[in-house]
């Protein structure tokens, strides 16, 4: 829990140095981002999902792919490795920002996790004991997404649009921090993307926080409700757009849970 505290602090000094969180805001959004990605539990440290083509690592289920696979989805755990790389982080001898995931496949994958080999060990172990710096890594995430966001729009009031509903979300309205709109951002943009990367969509169209941001409802005043069910409505689009053999249908259940947490 204290990789989750310096996460939180660390992040409350990225976005804004008038962000002050008490302990108890700071537990409170630790535990449902590692619940919602690992159940916060050590054996979905490392991960490979039903129906997916890539392993889930670490405290943000990162994605990873095996040498040689090719993804619309960004690939973030290589990002994760380049971020502790600029921090002399020390890591398996074999592991780096350039490696790929050591399993081809996931009968693969599952085997060397059933055997406890060396590799998946020091994988492992790796994992729990970088928490802190994954952590680090997400919240400078989520600090960079509204200017990354911003960066990729040309219309002036559009632009003004994002930045100001993503304020609604993160603020209350006396200029203090929403601790549920600080979770709502960082866990949906661990979690679906910043929406800027052209490969994230289907027929054109993406799901990520900068689609969410842009499609909700002006007259909820329930900022973190509005959000939600925007989200819903973006996934729900997605999961139509979606190739029919990737089967998105069956993931639809879990995702409203999920986003349900934003405001119920």
């Amino acid at each position: 829990m204290r990789a989750f505290l310096f996460f939180i602090l660390l992040l409350s000094t990225l976005l804004s140095s008038e962000i002050k969180l008490t302990k108890d805001q700071a537990n409170y959004i630790a535990q449902k981002v590692w619940k919602n990605e690992g159940a916060g539990l050590d054996k979905y440290l490392v991960h490979w999902n039903k129906g997916e083509d890539f392993a889930s690592v670490g405290i943000g289920h990162f994605i990873w792919f095996s040498k040689g696979h090719t993804e619309r989805f960004r690939e973030v755990f290589p990002m994760v490795v380049a971020f502790m790389e600029k921090r002399d982080v020390k890591m398996p001898s074999w592991l780096n920002s350039k490696t790929a995931l050591p399993w081809n496949s996931k009968s693969e994958f599952y085997a060397a996790k059933k055997a406890k080999s060396k590799q998946y060990m020091e994988l492992f172990h790796f994992l729990k004991n970088t928490m802190p710096y994954q952590a680090e890594f997400m919240a400078d995430r989520l600090a960079k997404a509204l200017p990354q966001m911003l960066n990729t729009i040309d219309d002036p009031r559009r632009k003004a649009l994002v930045k100001k509903r993503f304020d609604e979300v993160l603020y209350n309205r006396d200029g203090s921090v929403n601790e549920r709109g600080l979770y709502v951002l960082l866990d949906y943009t661990n979690f679906k993307g910043e929406g800027t990367l052209k490969s994230e969509r289907y027929k054109g169209q993406g799901w990520g926080l900068l689609q969410v941001l842009e499609h909700m409802d002006p007259n909820e005043m329930n900022k973190q409700k509005a959000f939600a069910l925007s989200a819903k409505a973006m996934l729900s689009r997605r999961i139509k757009n979606s190739p029919k053999a990737r089967g998105e249908e069956r993931w639809r259940k879990g995702w409203n849970i999920r986003l349900n947490t934003y405001w119920k």
